[in-house]
């Protein structure tokens, strides 16, 4: 009995979500003329069938996610790392710095996390704005503060050895960690009591903050506790709301990283390949 209550109360759960999930899709269509946005055309969708090279909870968890969020046509090699399968030739040849991911498409291969988002908006004409809309600058520069300063800080607090080798300033350290606060702390003011970054549903930012908060919560393992996500509780909030998303639970199947991914996030436990 206790067991036909348990299914009883996840499949209200799962369909409460799923009506949740109809319900935003509705909305993102009437939002979308305000925001500069179009709906998907089916059409595109089935045309398109990009090639994602990934490794699993890597910074193409990021680009998987958003795939999936626009219901993009698309297919996913594994890039294993423990095999050191980035330096291999031919991957360099689609990505000379060796790093993922990779987004291999009609127009060439493209590298970089914003570049891939930006490309993969531009080009599906969703979730962010369009270049004539003037909202586009504002979503510009949270986007490439997000690239080029949160995710540039978290690489040298993962990877310290290869910046400031082996030997690892600590004061240097705390003055990132010091660093990353501030730049949270602004983002947490910035997007308020706004249900997403830029409107009621998920855009590009929501997807690139939600995964690097699951990263500062994990990584390195013997450097997270300067980090607690309930600080920052619109940042949460944005994590809670994204988590429960359709697209995020594919996601997080495919790469084994549970549930609460974003708000109580735990290692990956991937059915193939390495995070790390």
């Amino acid at each position: 009995m206790k067991l036909f209550k348990r299914k009883l109360n996840q499949n209200e759960k799962l369909l409460k979500n799923i009506e949740r999930y109809e319900q935003e899709k509705k909305t993102k269509q009437q939002e979308s003329k305000v925001h500069g946005q179009k709906p998907v055309k089916q059409t595109r969708r089935k045309l398109m069938n990009d090639k994602l090279h990934y490794a699993p909870d890597n910074a193409s968890l990021i680009i998987r996610i958003f795939l999936e969020e626009i219901e993009a046509k698309y297919t996913c090699n594994l890039i294993d790392r423990k095999q050191n399968n980035q330096k291999d030739p031919n991957y360099l040849a689609l990505n000379p710095n060796g790093l993922i991911p990779v987004l291999e498409t009609n127009d060439g291969p493209i590298f970089e996390t914003a570049a891939i988002l930006l490309w993969l908006a531009d080009q599906h004409k969703c979730n962010f704005p369009e270049i004539e809309n003037n909202k586009r600058a504002y979503g510009l520069k949270w986007l490439f503060f997000l690239s080029n300063t949160v995710h540039s800080s978290l690489r040298i607090l993962f990877y310290s050895e290869k910046y400031i080798g082996t030997n690892s300033n600590k004061d240097f350290l705390k003055n990132i960690n010091s660093q990353m606060k501030n730049h949270l702390t602004l983002l947490n003011l910035e997007v308020g009591d706004k249900i997403y970054f830029l409107c009621n549903t998920p855009s590009i930012l929501d997807i690139y903050l939600c995964v690097m908060l699951r990263w500062m919560k994990l990584y390195p393992i013997n450097n997270t506790d300067w980090f607690l996500l309930e600080r920052y509780e619109n940042l949460k909030r944005i994590c809670q709301n994204l988590e429960i998303r359709p697209s995020v639970g594919i996601a997080a199947k495919a790469e084994g990283l549970g549930q609460t991914i974003f708000s109580n996030p735990s290692y990956a436990k991937p059915p193939i390949g390495s995070a790390t």
